[in-house]
């Protein structure tokens, strides 16, 4: 397996390094006969809520990359690009570095990725590209607070790296683990995605006074990340929740893809019908 390790917190963020060790661990483990390789390639700096995004390719149609050397997993090669993460996973997996990857590895966040947070996350946008590009991905992200234990969501994931070896093209996973240690983990289960969201409101104005030309719309952020936040709300089997009662949580995802629900058909045909009487009157 070859893996494309990326971020969303930068190459010199602690998380990344904590995973690239790992992997190295993994690496020197290889078994006779299987072919074990990585190569990072992340930001250059925080792109935090970045989700998918690319940003303006055609407007600046080059990116700008550094070779790097983390500490401890000096045997993987180490890019970073003046870019996103999603930009930095199709760069990586297109051959610019003249490495064709297998699965993107994405993370350690510092933070969860829980709840409606998944789709605004730099760190969950990278794997979702991958997965566009026929990439199999696992985003690992570990709950906020004082010395973050990066180890143990390490742990973890190359635990589920020897599960995805076997996996269909394009299967997505989504870790998040609590900030405690390996031994103080009360286990992993899978999670379902629950509600919570990044900005729960925006506002109010002051007095209910119209709005301005311009002015501010103080937002007020919810429990999804990076702080988990109340959840009390959640159902004992949803991802926050889980990651409250001392679990990690892993969950399946799916990209973007084409809807073939059988009852989307008659909506179809419906609006293909109106826009085909539209045309005819011309």
């Amino acid at each position: 397996m070859r893996i494309l390790i990326t971020n969303d917190d930068g190459i010199d963020a602690p998380g990344i390094a904590t995973l690239a060790r790992a992997v190295a661990k993994w690496i020197e483990s290889c078994p006779p006969g299987e072919v074990r390789e990585a190569m990072v390639v992340a930001p250059h700096q925080n792109y935090s809520g970045m989700s998918s995004a690319v940003g303006d390719v055609f407007a600046h149609p080059a990116v700008k990359y550094k070779r790097h050397t983390i500490l401890g997993a000096e045997s993987i090669p180490a890019f970073s690009l003046e870019a996103p993460p999603a930009l930095c996973v199709i760069v990586g997996a297109v051959g610019s570095f003249d490495f064709q990857p297998d699965l993107v590895l994405s993370g350690i966040n510092a933070g969860a990725n829980v709840g409606r947070s998944l789709l605004h996350s730099g760190t969950v946008g990278a794997i979702l590209t991958g997965a566009q590009l026929g990439l199999s991905g696992l985003a690992v992200s570990v709950q906020w607070g004082e010395d973050v234990h990066f180890d143990t969501a390490a742990d973890l994931a190359i635990e589920i790296l020897e599960e995805l070896m076997d996996a269909p093209e394009r299967t997505l996973m989504n870790l998040n683990v609590p900030n405690l240690s390996a031994h103080q983990l009360k286990g992993v289960k899978r999670g379902r995605v629950s509600t919570a969201g990044i900005v729960k409101a925006a506002g109010p104005r002051a007095g209910g006074a119209p709005l301005a030309n311009e002015g501010e719309l103080p937002l007020r952020v919810g429990a999804a990340s990076p702080e988990l936040g109340d959840v009390s709300d959640e159902d004992a089997d949803e991802d926050g929740a889980l990651l409250s009662a001392g679990y990690a949580s892993l969950t399946p995802l799916r990209g973007p893809h084409e809807d073939t629900d059988p009852s989307r058909d008659s909506l179809m045909h419906s609006a293909l019908r109106a826009i085909d009487r539209h045309l005819a009157q011309f």
